[in-house]
């Protein structure tokens, strides 16, 4: 049995019960090395096994092997599997292989950055929205682009993830100046939260003009309003809030 396990931002009380019961009945854990690292002290009875960045399908090939000998095994993934996580690889390998296909796999859903970070920032995506990844590694940047400019003709409210890496400082920058073309007013609403539900969770409000300027990591979530959101004072800070239609 393999569980593909989303654990959001990596504190148990982030997990959903279905995920924490799937991790306690596992006998090995496998992960990236930075989820590891924030699931190791809740399951210290557990082995673990990691890969590094950029050996994803080794790490996929690992859970197979370890439930070919009779192991449950949890992959785990920061946020949701299935939102831009392990979910596919290991199901597109099990379709390859029929050896594979002997394996029980079971998808467990997890809280995503999107969410998380918009209860955090307000409520940003409370409308139509969209989430799009900045990271070129397997996507051209070609079909980023139009589809920051689709999201921006469809007046989509937006959470971009991956918005920056030493090798891509300047993507958000150019992001913002991609939706500004598109037609995105420089005084749009917009926000971005910086380590979701972990040690210095802090967020920020601003304009798409300041959000050009602002310094982000990959463990950052941006969000751009909708040409109706808009930024509010309340006693807790300001928050971005994306309307949906309501009579007040």
């Amino acid at each position: 049995m393999i569980y593909i396990a989303g654990i959001g931002p990596g504190k148990a009380e982030g997990m959903t019960i279905e995920v924490r019961s799937a991790l306690e009945k596992s006998d090995v854990i496998v992960g990236y090395g930075v989820y590891i690292d924030l699931v190791r002290a809740a399951f210290p009875d557990k082995h673990f096994a990691q890969t590094p960045m950029g050996k994803e399908i080794e790490r996929c090939k690992l859970c197979f092997d370890y439930a070919l000998e009779g192991k449950t095994v949890s992959m785990i993934c920061s946020g949701d599997a299935g939102v831009y996580g392990m979910a596919e690889p290991i199901l597109s390998l099990q379709k390859e292989n029929s050896v594979y296909q002997r394996v029980e796999i079971c998808i467990l859903p997890g809280v995503t950055a999107a969410t998380s970070g918009a209860a955090l920032l307000g409520a940003p995506l409370n409308h139509d929205f969209c989430v799009i990844s900045l990271s070129d590694l397997l996507t051209p940047l070609e079909i980023i682009e139009r589809r920051l400019q689709a999201a921006i003709s469809g007046d989509f409210a937006i959470a971009l993830y991956n918005p920056s890496s030493h090798k891509r400082a300047d993507y958000l920058k150019k992001a913002c100046q991609i939706m500004l073309k598109a037609g995105a007013s420089p005084e749009r609403a917009c926000g971005y939260v910086q380590n979701i539900g972990r040690e210095g969770t802090k967020t920020f409000t601003c304009t798409l003009s300041e959000l050009q300027k602002a310094s982000v990591d990959m463990f950052t979530t941006v969000f751009i309003g909708n040409s109706q959101s808009e930024i509010v004072k309340t006693p807790t800070g300001t928050k971005l809030i994306t309307k949906r239609g309501y009579t007040i």
